[in-house]
């Protein structure tokens, strides 16, 4: 079984690599000539997603696009189980977004270079690098432009949330935007935090109501954070 994972493995993570240099140019060029594009790098994100993650077996099923409206930003947050978490995101989400990414991932050849036009890089252990990526994404939501943000702040493997960091909180509290709650089931199991090793199958995305900030009041970043920490909980625990 571990060799035809692994077979497996190294089969995806070619065609990833492939498919990566040949929507490159659509997806990091019209970022270069204007901010105005980015509608049209997300589309072919997702076109590199669409058709990486079916030539490897790998299904996306979304649920409750409903709660989504057209044309309103929302700060997405999401449990992070799996590097497969990266093209479920954009699979899922119709809207065009920046993502909040750990620093280390910028290091990555081609991979990095590509996502940091998409992407507000952090240094998870330099409080001025944190606050500085609230500044940008504060930014990027007054452009009317959707973020999305993994409030546990890095992935992981057990079944149940770790706990929730400010962030995401801060910044809904500070500009009214709305939380998304965004449960991504099935990932952990395909591609595992603890593994490099890939199978095909099924994940699904469900999002539900969004989650508005009662005010501007210091106090209400601990309310809105706990009221988003219960409600995706609840979407883990009802759909797993």
């Amino acid at each position: 079984m571990k060799i035809l994972k692994t077979i497996y493995t190294i089969y995806a993570l070619l065609l990833f690599w492939i498919f990566m240099i040949i929507f490159a140019p659509f997806i990091f060029i019209p970022l270069l000539l204007s901010s105005k594009w980015g509608y049209v790098t997300f589309f072919f994100i997702r076109c590199w997603a669409k058709v990486w993650s079916f030539s490897i077996g790998v299904k996306f099923n979304i649920h409750g696009l409903e709660h989504i409206e057209e044309g309103k930003p929302y700060i997405y947050i999401f449990n992070h189980t799996s590097y497969l978490d990266a093209p479920a995101i954009p699979m899922a989400v119709p809207q065009e977004i920046r993502a909040l990414g750990k620093k280390e991932l910028s290091k990555i050849p081609l991979f990095g270079f590509m996502i940091s036009k998409i992407a507000v890089w952090v240094d998870r252990q330099s409080p001025e690098s944190r606050k500085e990526s609230i500044i940008r994404l504060r930014k990027v939501l007054h452009s009317g432009v959707s973020v999305v943000v993994a409030p546990e702040g890095t992935r992981n493997p057990s079944d149940s949330l770790m706990p929730f960091q400010n962030g995401a909180f801060r910044l809904s509290v500070e500009t009214g935007v709305p939380i998304m709650p965004m449960a991504i089931i099935g990932a952990g199991k395909l591609m595992g935090r603890d593994s490099l090793l890939m199978s095909p199958g099924t994940i699904d995305v469900y999002f539900s109501k969004p989650i508005v900030p009662i005010g501007n009041h210091e106090g209400e970043i601990a309310h809105l954070k706990e009221k988003s920490y219960n409600r995706l909980e609840a979407m883990i625990l009802t759909h797993e």
